[in-house]
């Protein structure tokens, strides 16, 4: 299967793909946004990686969500993640745990090399970055990527360089109400861009305020770019 990986090799070398092979990579949320970032992660030839979602396809995901079409609906998220991706390379270790994540829940993330967030529960994500900033790991979070349409608009800062986003300012004041923060900076993909939403209002589901307009094209800009984030941290190639 060595073949699946020669361009990368190009770009990388033997040992960049060593590298990126032995990585142990922990991704929560495989929706709009985690499903791309898993994609591009085992296609860049990540050896490890854990997906961890509680949902099932619905049919309102198949806009903007990579395991969702319409012959996925009602399946679990991280199972049919999990077969595309090992389609793409049978040789991956592919974790497919269909849990929330929640305070006290025992991920065991210390024994990761990243951590990635891309999960959209305000009091949850909070909860995550919390205590993935107390471990040795390296950790990259998505802020919102709804109610956007502009690609050139999507940014990368350290969580409290965030401007503009709804949910990083709501994530930062609920930390400080709660007198607690991360241990650690870390980054952030988000975007500025906030456009209302149009139509009739749906329902958004459980533990969810609002049910948001959202692209794919954005979607897939946030997932790839946190997995950009995670290869260069893996190759030593970020400033």
């Amino acid at each position: 299967m060595n073949g699946i990986f020669a361009r990368t090799e190009r770009l990388v070398g033997a040992d960049g793909l060593t590298r990126l092979h032995d990585a142990r990579i922990i991704l929560f949320g495989t929706g709009g946004v985690g499903g791309w970032c898993a994609e591009a992660l085992i296609r860049s030839g990540i050896g490890h990686l854990t997906i961890v979602d509680m949902d099932c396809v619905d049919v309102s995901n198949v806009n903007r969500q990579l395991p969702a079409t319409t012959l996925t609906v009602g399946q679990p998220k991280v199972e049919v993640l999990k077969e595309r991706l090992l389609q793409i390379n049978p040789d991956a270790q592919v974790t497919a745990l269909q849990r929330r994540y929640e305070k006290g829940a025992d991920f065991q993330l210390a024994s990761y090399d990243i951590i990635i967030d891309a999960i959209d529960s305000l009091t949850d994500k909070m909860n995550l970055l919390l205590e993935a900033s107390a471990t040795p790991a390296a950790l990259f979070s998505s802020m919102g990527a709804a109610c956007k349409i502009d690609p050139t608009k999507v940014r990368v800062a350290e969580f409290f360089s965030v401007r503009g986003c709804p949910l990083g300012a709501a994530l930062r004041k609920k930390m400080r109400k709660e007198n607690t923060l991360p241990a650690k900076p870390f980054l952030c993909v988000y975007d500025e861009e906030v456009l209302p939403n149009l139509g009739e209002e749906q329902d958004p589901g459980p533990g969810k305020a609002v049910a948001n307009g959202t692209f794919a094209h954005i979607t897939g800009i946030f997932g790839f770019t946190l997995a950009g984030l995670a290869i260069e941290h893996i190759l030593g190639t970020r400033p």
